[in-house]
């Protein structure tokens, strides 16, 4: 799975990614037994690949914390300014669509353009946040109003608990966070995204209600399965955000981590809303 973030795929044989500091080990030790292809010494210690780190003091758990509220309050602030500065009645619900469509393929590009980056550029981040942030506003707004009202406020209580219990999960090490799971992520996703791509296509050449992921049951297994997606990779950011701390990642990196964590719970807030909109509908 590709990612920006420079030490994702960073772990040793016993998916601890704290285990070396722990240990006592010198800065940049290998670590040893790992299977092949496993991360095996600390990616910024001296003498490592250079690219890898950018300076400044090293990120602490704090600094992420900041760095994610910081993104997220961006993307709820548009949201709610984008629901009460533009509404979805019937005079004005294809001009606001319109620039939800717009705002949600802007937010698309900056993500795109920081994904291929190799370091934080808070500019884009706060950007894609923002955009996204309208996107999400004049969705929820439409749907609250045509189809299924308060489903908004569930659809964030879902998130949240579905946020809740992938942590408490991984804290539990219920969930074991390795790069055979990453690759199995990374393949599922794409096969999602692609079956996607095949029902907005089919949808847009004359097929009706395209592979029928709009509507019915199979919408709402399509849908669970983008939450499950979803919650898988919330773990690897949260895996993401362990080995940063861990392993002396300088501060800038805090901001990889705020940018991952914010785009996998607007992916989760998405399908957890598209989920309760079907079931609301079809009862």
């Amino acid at each position: 799975m590709r990612t920006s973030n420079p030490f994702l795929s960073r772990w040793d044989s016993a998916g601890d990614p704290g285990r070396t500091a722990r240990a006592g080990r010198p800065v940049g030790a290998t670590v040893g037994g790992g299977p092949a292809g496993d991360y095996t010494t600390n990616p910024y210690a001296p003498g490592a690949d250079t690219s890898l780190r950018t300076g400044g003091n090293a990120v602490t758990m704090d600094d992420v914390v900041v760095r994610t509220a910081t993104t997220l309050g961006t993307v709820v602030l548009t949201a709610v300014l984008s629901w009460l500065l533009l509404p979805v009645d019937e005079a004005n619900v294809g001009h606001s669509y319109g620039l939800a469509v717009g705002a949600a393929l802007v937010a698309f590009v900056l993500a795109m353009i920081q994904s291929f980056k190799r370091t934080p550029a808070p500019a884009l981040i706060l950007g894609y946040a923002a955009f996204e942030g309208v996107f999400l506003g004049v969705l929820s707004s439409t749907i609250s109003t045509y189809i299924a009202p308060g489903v908004v406020v569930q659809a964030v209580l879902g998130t949240f608990a579905v946020s809740a219990g992938v942590l408490i999960a991984y804290r539990m090490r219920w969930i074991r966070v390795t790069q055979r799971f990453a690759g199995f992520v990374g393949a599922a996703a794409t096969g999602f995204v692609l079956l996607l791509l095949a029902d907005v296509l089919f949808s847009a050449f004359g097929a009706g209600d395209g592979l029928g992921f709009h509507s019915g049951g199979l919408g709402i297994v399509f849908g669970l399965v983008g939450i499950v997606l979803g919650a898988a990779f919330l773990a690897l950011d949260f895996k993401q955000v362990e080995d940063a701390v861990a392993y002396g990642a300088p501060r800038e990196e805090a901001w990889l981590a705020a940018f991952g964590l914010t785009t996998t719970l607007v992916w989760i807030y998405l399908e957890v809303l598209r989920v309760l909109s079907l079931f609301n509908s079809d009862n």
